[in-house]
């Protein structure tokens, strides 16, 4: 399956997290409003994150975040043109 690595952005009342996640790249899933709406997952999985306080104290980074679905207040994509596809 083709897959896409996108850059998105999570809010939730404590942290501005930026991450990667990854979508297939056709069919079913491919967006990031259908990854959000997945009532059979609590969490969505998250690489390459940087986790910044919303009271404005210093940014951390993780190689990996699971962020817990019902948390989240907004998301959005962060920048369409750093979409990477691969083949697997």
């Amino acid at each position: 399956m083709d897959t896409k690595i996108q850059r998105v952005v999570m809010e939730t009342a404590k942290y501005q997290i930026a991450g990667d996640i990854t979508l297939p790249t056709e069919g079913f899933r491919t967006r990031l409003t259908d990854l959000l709406n997945r009532t059979d997952t609590g969490f969505i999985p998250l690489v390459n994150v940087e986790l910044s306080p919303t009271d404005g104290g210093e940014p951390e980074t993780r190689s990996f975040v699971a962020v817990a679905r019902n948390q989240i207040e907004f998301a959005y994509e962060l920048d369409e043109a750093r979409i990477q596809e691969r083949g697997s």
